[in-house]
């Protein structure tokens, strides 16, 4: 009983100490987090096992003595088998079977289940991660029977290409693609359920159900039926029907599925040799999807300095004392817009400092919207703000920043530094940091307009990630340590359209930035104004 109580004691002080951030899926940090929460289940589940071993091997032990009688039957004269035959009759027989145990041992995994729901993942993280896998499916374009066997892979001149090599694959079962299927059927989002439930079926029918599996074959196929008749596949939607009928004759909603998709045939009957071939919905809200997706697949036309002249690295001081003895070392990216990468900007040990300062304050990221704010799915991640007065290392970024572009970043002239963690299949879609026309003057009132943007990657990732600038179509890759620079703003005070960037769909790693936006308001002798819109 000590042994329990002790396990107790332990989850319990466990629960009170842990802090739940919400919403895992936004963040890797926070996921990460969930490997360390399942660790704490494995125990209760292994001393489970252990001590339901110990009853059923006591069972058989008891099931030997019975059999000992039946193997020798004539023994039964013998009155002290006799005895123990009627004694195992009146009173063991129903110590077995009505034995506590089997649901005492139970009861105790379940105490010990339950002292960590609060920092389970709730539904909202399963189906955002379940979003975030057809994310990385959409923008990069890739295979779901790929992925489902553990590939990520692209077809690339009729062949299947690797585009990220995990050093430990993994595969999805049928029940892990009847999930994913299914958070695209709830969204009415049938072009993928179609791919999803479909490697479901094909699992399912390959493999044994299994206790912790949540879907079945005949739900999978119940799914897929519906799906192929929204995206006007009749004839596969009325074959899995009559399918399904073979599992259950008397559905009275599949009998008159299948009657409805026999009509349809006759109907209008299929064109012999035209497949229906799934077509991905159009979008209304980001008119610069397929730009968007294209930049962060291929990278866009990366300017290469060799090619171009006038792009160059060199080691950079900016006029300022505090470099003549350590410059930075600068990458010219482009010129229109004007983008700077600094290698090496931070440590190490600053971009640790700086993620571990975050950590308490990270919650999911926020877009402008009106004069709130509020969450969005086209930006997945966690942020906090980190202020230089509370640490130091900040203070030190904010100096070394002021050196390398020549401006004021303390507030107000500037805000806070914000650091980001991004989540499974974590991006933010193309975006302005500078207040448009479309933005709330309330907004622009407040803050002045960002002239200009400093982000520095915190950490690498293994695959994804760019920052894509859209109508300039060139991307960045994640350089760890280093730090992106570039003008929001011309000297005229006009908003720079070739800035809209987006922060691409992270395919595997944990990809952490801090960002630093710098007003208009403050640098009026910093960064003189010009009336030429072309400075």
């Amino acid at each position: 009983m000590s042994l329990y109580f002790n396990f107790f004691v332990f989850f319990y002080l466990f629960n009170i100490s842990h802090k739940s951030f919400g919403e895992m899926f936004t963040s890797m940090m926070s996921v990460n987090e969930a490997v360390f929460t399942e660790r704490q289940l494995i125990d209760p589940l292994r001393i489970y096992i252990e001590h339901e071993t110990q009853r059923l091997n006591d069972i058989k032990r008891f099931l030997s003595r019975v059999m000992e009688l039946h193997n020798e039957p004539s023994v039964i004269s013998n009155p002290l088998v006799a005895f123990k035959l009627l004694k195992r009759l009146q009173s063991e027989w129903t110590n077995v079977i009505h034995s506590n145990e089997a649901e005492e041992n139970l009861q105790v995994l379940r105490e010990s289940f339950s002292m960590m729901e609060d920092s389970l993942p709730k539904l909202e993280d399963l189906q955002g991660a379940a979003q975030g896998l057809m994310r990385l499916q959409d923008v990069y374009d890739l295979r779901v029977d790929g992925l489902v066997r553990g590939h990520f892979q692209q077809i690339t001149n009729g062949r299947a290409v690797d585009i990220y090599n995990p050093p430990v694959s993994d595969t999805l079962s049928g029940d892990d693609c009847f999930l994913v299927g299914k958070v695209a059927y709830d969204l009415k989002d049938f072009y993928h359920s179609v791919q999803w439930f479909e490697e479901a079926v094909r699992l399912f029918r390959e493999t044994e159900w299994s206790p912790e599996n949540e879907g079945t074959l005949v739900d999978a196929l119940d799914h897929l039926a519906f799906s192929h008749f929204k995206t006007g596949n009749i004839s596969t939607a009325l074959s899995l029907s009559q399918e399904l009928l073979l599992h259950d004759p008397v559905n009275r909603r599949i009998l008159l599925n299948v009657e409805k998709y026999e009509k349809l045939l006759v109907e209008s009957p299929p064109v012999p040799g035209q497949g229906l071939a799934l077509k991905r919905p159009d979008t209304t809200y980001l008119t610069t999807r397929n730009v968007y997706e294209k930049i962060c697949k291929t990278k866009g036309s990366q300017p290469k300095h060799f090619e171009n002249p006038a792009l160059f690295c060199d080691y950079f001081t900016n006029g300022n004392p505090g470099l003549f003895l350590q410059p930075m070392k600068r990458e010219l990216i482009s010129h229109q817009p004007y983008v700077v990468l600094f290698h090496g900007f931070v440590t190490n040990v600053e971009a640790k400092s700086i993620r571990d300062y975050a950590v308490p304050g990270l919650r999911r990221s926020v877009v402008a919207s009106g004069v709130n704010q509020s969450t969005a799915d086209y930006r997945i991640s966690k942020s906090a703000w980190v202020k230089d007065s509370t640490h130091s290392v900040v203070g030190k970024l904010d100096h070394r920043i002021t050196m390398v572009t020549g401006l004021d970043v303390q507030p107000p002239y500037a805000e806070y530094l914000q650091v980001v963690n991004y989540g499974i299949g974590g991006h933010y879609e193309p975006h302005f940091d500078h207040a448009t026309s479309d933005s709330s003057p309330l907004y622009r009132l407040k803050t002045g307009n960002r002239v200009a943007t400093f982000m520095i990657y915190l950490s690498s990732v293994e695959a994804g990630g760019c920052t894509a600038f859209i109508y300039a179509n060139f991307s960045v890759p994640v350089v760890e340590n280093g730090a992106l620079f570039w003008w929001n703003l011309h000297r005229n005070g006009q908003g720079d359209g070739d800035t809209l960037h987006a922060g691409c769909p992270v395919i595997a790693g944990d990809k952490w930035v801090a960002n630093k936006w710098v007003h208009e308001y403050g640098q009026e002798f910093r960064r003189r104004c010009s009336i030429n819109p072309d400075e």
